[in-house]
């Protein structure tokens, strides 16, 4: 509770003041249609926030992330289909899991500099696509190759993660970005953020110092794949029907590197913009081209990204931080030129 001890008022008001009306928003959205782009903005927020921790953080470049949502949404569901294991429980098989090949691959590859790490998860990542692919069992588990898994809606179930409306699938993933921000801002203030942004930025100076950075990347890509398999089990209960490239093909591991980096990586806030502002491109160019045009939203992504980077390298969340900052400091300073103005008089 402390770092909420040391946050001014105005901005632990202001917060309080966006996560209510966040949680009021299905109070005013009644068509199916918008709750579910809603919820894919907010889904994406979380994944791209998941991703922050080792792509922000640890000075590192992964783009393969979407192994780890295909091994979440697997695992659970599997598990479901086979032993009937809720998928509750079945997330945190997932994410077990996913953090154990996240050690496999981080061990390896996480001492690697440059473009190098980049390309061994682009590797892993089609690697899994492939083997997933062209594989219909593995042990008792039906993972049914390209055809991909269907789960049979049953009833409106807490219990079994399905639900007839998409309320609840809002109020949850709403939950897990809240819960994965607020982990983000303790990481961010911790020894652990401290070591992490001393080793992403200068990795030979802080290794002198006596900073054992590759354990404190391996820390960072452990929780980055837990949490990212957590995605993944919610990503199939809600659309109850996935296959292989849906959940783990690069266009999703792109898609996510492209809106952190659009937004600002290593920041609380900036895959939070970059989700808001991207999501309803990549929504609107499948609704409306996506038969002409299949996969236009990357090259605008692409588009967006090179003006960015040129003009904003930091990302997005700095101008709009410093937009905010001013708006504060313009309402704050009425108050004291009244009062000025009552000693002149």
């Amino acid at each position: 509770m402390k770092f909420l001890l040391n946050q001014k008022p105005s901005n632990i008001g202001i917060a309080i003041g966006i996560i209510a009306l966040l949680f009021a928003v299905p109070m005013f959205v009644s068509s199916p249609s918008v709750m579910q782009i809603l919820i894919l903005i907010i889904f994406y927020a979380y994944l791209t926030s998941c991703w922050n921790f080792v792509g922000g953080f640890a000075g590192v470049l992964p783009l393969g992330h979407s192994a780890f949502v295909g091994i979440g949404a697997y695992t659970s569901t599997t598990l479901y289909l086979t032993y009937g294991l809720s998928p509750w429980i079945g997330m945190f098989a997932g994410g077990i899991v996913a953090a154990l090949m996240g050690i496999l691959i981080g061990l390896p590859t996480l001492k690697l500099r440059g473009a190098y790490f980049a390309l061994a998860t682009i590797a892993f990542g089609e690697g899994l696509r492939v083997f997933v692919e062209n594989v219909e069992k593995i042990g008792p588990l039906e993972i049914r190759g390209p055809k991909g898994l269907l789960i049979n809606l049953t009833e409106s179930s807490f219990a079994h993660f399905q639900f007839m409306s998409k309320v609840p699938y809002y109020y949850i993933i709403l939950v897990m970005l809240l819960l994965v921000l607020l982990l983000t801002y303790i990481m961010m203030n911790s020894k652990i953020g401290y070591y992490l942004a001393a080793g992403g930025e200068e990795k030979d100076a802080a290794e002198a110092l006596g900073i054992k950075v590759s354990r404190y990347k391996l820390i960072a890509m452990i929780i980055s794949c837990f949490l990212t398999a957590l995605g993944g089990t919610f990503y199939a209960q809600l659309m109850l029907y996935f296959y292989p490239k849906s959940v783990l093909g690069l266009e999703l591991s792109y898609e996510i590197a492209f809106i952190a980096l659009i937004g600002g990586r290593g920041t609380i806030l900036g895959p939070v913009l970059g989700a808001l502002l991207l999501r309803p491109v990549n929504e609107l160019t499948r609704i409306y081209l996506s038969d002409s045009l299949p996969g236009l939203h990357l090259i605008i992504f692409g588009l967006v990204l090179i003006i960015v980077m040129r003009y904003q390298p930091r990302g997005l969340v700095e101008p709009v931080s410093r937009w905010i900052g001013m708006l504060k400091d313009r309402f704050s300073s009425k108050p004291a030129v009244k009062s000025g103005e009552a000693v002149t008089d």
